[in-house]
């Protein structure tokens, strides 16, 4: 509201809520494109985060939705949020009904399916950023193994950046002769590090190894398909927009505020991705 006091404005939450209520409903076709283009493709991020949702049987109470982003690889780029009340798959499977392909995502998309339902449909690459996160969190607990993992990482991640403005073609031909031999070394460490009875499996480092084997094959996906990203940092990335600002508005008023929040995210975060003036 102070933004438009200083320009002479003294427009109401609830007007400004109906201003943007109203755009959203006239924006919803362009948002259905942009999702149906990112759908299209072969490949796509997924990621989500917790919102606080006003429960209306109970005034007062909060419970915990969530928004969703689904983020286009880049002949497809467009950001999509999608809002739900729950964490349940019944979110992704509606959105991702019509997708063929892979959906880079984190062990939770991969234990829990966010493609549920989509057998030999979707496929999921896991996103090598958490699993290195992992060891970076394990240093205190083991800093020599943490130090080894991480230098393998250190590998794949110089590979990734000679090869980021290459095309897909030129990328798989780079991590087939670079990328495969460190993480089949990576691999070896890790069932290594997995026998070794002083690996305690409760311990940071313990869980870090587990994790990676657990998840090895989806986080190997990126080696045989150049326009697979290594990780998902981008849509991450591009999440983080929607939980900076979630600080300032603390939670979601309705179901409704949830969608209309949704659609905005979807415009402004896709308009950003494009370099257009989005204050314009």
């Amino acid at each position: 509201m102070s933004i438009f006091a200083r320009a002479g404005m003294l427009i109401p939450r609830n007007t400004q809520f109906g201003m943007l209520a109203n755009i959203a409903t006239l924006a919803g076709v362009l948002v259905e494109l942009m999702k149906s283009r990112i759908v299209s493709g072969d490949v796509l991020g997924v990621d989500d985060t917790s919102v606080r949702l006003q429960d209306p049987g109970f005034p007062g109470k909060m419970r915990t939705a969530r928004f969703w982003l689904y983020r286009g690889h880049e002949d497809h780029p467009y950001n999509v949020f999608d809002f739900t009340e729950s964490r349940r798959r019944d979110g992704p499977a509606k959105f991702l009904r019509d997708f063929h392909g892979h959906a880079v995502v984190d062990a939770y998309g991969v234990n829990d399916g966010v493609y549920l339902g989509a057998q030999d449909q979707i496929f999921a690459a896991c996103c090598n950023a958490h699993a290195r996160r992992k060891f970076v969190e394990a240093r205190p607990n083991d800093p020599v193994a943490a130090a080894r993992a991480l230098a393998f990482y250190r590998g794949l991640y110089k590979v990734e950046d000679r090869a980021r403005e290459a095309s897909a073609a030129e990328r798989l031909e780079l991590r087939q002769n670079e990328s495969v031999p460190i993480m089949n070394d990576l691999h070896d460490w890790l069932l290594q590090m997995n026998g070794d009875r002083r690996v305690l499996p409760k311990s940071s480092i313990g869980k870090a190894v587990r994790y990676a084997l657990n998840q090895w094959d989806e986080l190997s996906v990126f080696l045989g398909d150049g326009a697979i990203p290594i990780d998902n940092n981008a849509t991450e990335n591009e999440l983080r927009r929607l939980t900076i600002g979630r600080k300032n508005w603390l939670f979601v008023g309705s179901n409704r505020g949830g969608r209309v929040a949704a659609a905005m995210y979807s415009l402004v975060s896709s308009a950003a991705r494009h370099h257009l003036d989005v204050w314009a």
